[in-house]
Parts: structure tokens; C-alpha cells; sequence
């Protein structure tokens, strides 16, 4: 029969080295450890220890039972943080988001996981259809998208509000519509949305639709659209986050615009769910340590609902 505690009693007295310690760090007798030993290869079938008087050495069969030990005790203590949803820094975390916010709330998360081991994460980078299907499966706890859909079994809840920004190649010098058309748009996922938005609000006498601009080129990773713009094959609109995570930054420049527009963020779960403490430590740290860094002591705007 299998006995979790044998193999706890194996762990110690291969870390100990020594039956007499195992005794002692165990609360036992030495003839209990011994006879748990004697149980545990018993049970498995194959002797575990090669016994040279009061010394030992592990059999192969005792060097892949150590570490199986080892993995199953990890797993159980997981586990068992992963039941306390009261605990702001143990168990798993599912989230998945867009690449634009996760470039930076993925490493947020990592960094917490460095500082408290019974963390563990699972990230998914996603559009935001794929993240919604992922929440309404249950691969995902929690989703950040962009935008609300409306669907029974589905809660949606404003959370952030990112700046958008005009990103021109560094060199280039212009400053109206027009010279912005001529230099052409590099489309990703929400490109055009979201350029939509900022030019609307800008040129509102100007602008009529993004179907003007020519199209220089597409992708749909999101983090790789400045390297187009770094070139000189366009300009885009993008969330701040990617033109402070990005490595083409130095390379590219936000021109200054005197109507700032945002994009939304919301937190997508399911109805009725009872996420864990652990989760809304993460948003609320995150989010408060974002608005800091974009608004410090400036009054943040209201969320467009």
C-alpha cells in the first residue's frame, strides 16, 4: 500500500546520510526508519540501498525513487497552496491577454513569482476572441482585452486605460495629415482602430478614414510592428506599452498631439467566478505601479465606459 510517509522518511535519510539523523529530525526510533526503509522497498519491489555497515549508497532504483520523492512532495505542497484562495502570493495563475499589455505585466507576474516561490504562472498571449473562448472554456481564470462582447456567462470589468501613440520612424519631421499619409500606415491586429481614434481626434477637420492612408505592411504580433516604422516604412498607432517594451524605441519617436486618446483594458472572467485573492494583488499592484509611472501625482482620466 502506498505510504506518503516512507517516502518522506526515504527523502530525509538520503539527505541526511545517516539513519541516526533521520531519527532524530523525524521524532523516531532508528529501528522505525529502518523499518520504514524496509516497507518502502517492499512496496516498490526493488531494494533501494546498498548497505556498506552503517554506511549506504543508493541502488539505481533508490536514485529514481529520491527523485520521484522529490517531485511528488513539490506537487503535493503546490497543491495544497493552490486550495488557500485567501493567500495573495501562492498558487497557480491562468491569465491570458493581448501582447500589447502583457509585454509588460508578464515579466510583473514573473517578478512576483521570484519573490514567493508558491506562485506559479501560466500566460497566454492571445487576441482577444481567443481569450474570451479561453475564459468561457476554463483555460484561462482571467483574460484582459480590449474590448466587451455580450455573452451570459461572461463578466466584463474596466480595469486600465493605456495612451495611445503616434509612432513616426526618428527621422521623420513632419507634423501634418498629409505628410503623415505620404509617409504610409503599418497595420497590426487593432492598427487601424486605434489609428482611427487618435487622428479622428486630432485632425478631426481633416481626417476622414484610415482607407486614405496607404498600407506599408501588416503583422500580427504587435511587438513587432515598430521594427517596420524603425525602418522608415511608416508610422503606426500603439499602445504606450509597446513603445516603452519595445527594443526599437531609440529608433522611433511618439509625435506630441495635443488630444490624448486611450485603450481600455478590461478583465474578462467568467459569471459568477470567485477569483482568488492572489489575482486581484496582482491587478491592483500592476495597475497602481503603471498609473504612477504615466500620471504620478497628475489626476488619471475617467474610464471611458
Amino acid at each position: 500500500m502506498f505510504n506518503a510517509q516512507y517516502f518522506r522518511t526515504f527523502i530525509t535519510l538520503v539527505e541526511t546520510g545517516s539513519f541516526t539523523h533521520t531519527a532524530r529530525r523525524l521524532d523516531m526510533t532508528q529501528p522505525g526508519v529502518s523499518q520504514h526503509i524496509r516497507k518502502l522497498e517492499k512496496y516498490l519491489g526493488k531494494p533501494l540501498l546498498n548497505r556498506h555497515g552503517r554506511r549506504f549508497t543508493l541502488t539505481e532504483a533508490g536514485r529514481r525513487a529520491y527523485d520521484y520523492a522529490i517531485r511528488l512532495f513539490a506537487e503535493h505542497e503546490h497543491f495544497r497552496h493552490s486550495l488557500d484562495n485567501e493567500s495573495p502570493h501562492s498558487g497557480e495563475c491562468r491569465v491570458a491577454s493581448p501582447g500589447s499589455i502583457g509585454l509588460m505585466f508578464y515579466p510583473f507576474i514573473l517578478g512576483y513569482q521570484q519573490m514567493h516561490p508558491g506562485l506559479t504562472v501560466n500566460y497566454s498571449f492571445a487576441f482577444n476572441h481567443e481569450i474570451v473562448q479561453g475564459v468561457l472554456a476554463g483555460r484561462h481564470d482571467l483574460g484582459i482585452v480590449t474590448e466587451r462582447v455580450r455573452h451570459p456567462e461572461l463578466h466584463f470589468e474596466p480595469w486600465h486605460q493605456e495612451p495611445l501613440c503616434l509612432v513616426v520612424p526618428a527621422d521623420f519631421t513632419g507634423t501634418s495629415l498629409q505628410e503623415l499619409m505620404a509617409l504610409g500606415f503599418i497595420n497590426y491586429s487593432d492598427g487601424l482602430n486605434h489609428a482611427g481614434q487618435l487622428l479622428r481626434a486630432n485632425f478631426a477637420g481633416e481626417f476622414r478614414s484610415m482607407s486614405h492612408f496607404p498600407r506599408q505592411g501588416f503583422t500580427n504580433e504587435v511587438a513587432m510592428v515598430l521594427d517596420a516604422v524603425a525602418r522608415g516604412l511608416g508610422f503606426t498607432v500603439i499602445s504606450r506599452l509597446v513603445l516603452e517594451t519595445s527594443p526599437w524605441q531609440r529608433q522611433v519617436k511618439a509625435l506630441t498631439l495635443p488630444n490624448q486618446v486611450y485603450e481600455s483594458l478590461y478583465i474578462v472572467t467568467q459569471s459568477g467566478s470567485d477569483l482568488p485573492r492572489r489575482y486581484q494583488q496582482l491587478l491592483d499592484d500592476f495597475r497602481d505601479e503603471r498609473r504612477n509611472t504615466l500620471y504620478g501625482l497628475v489626476e488619471e482620466p475617467g474610464f471611458d465606459i
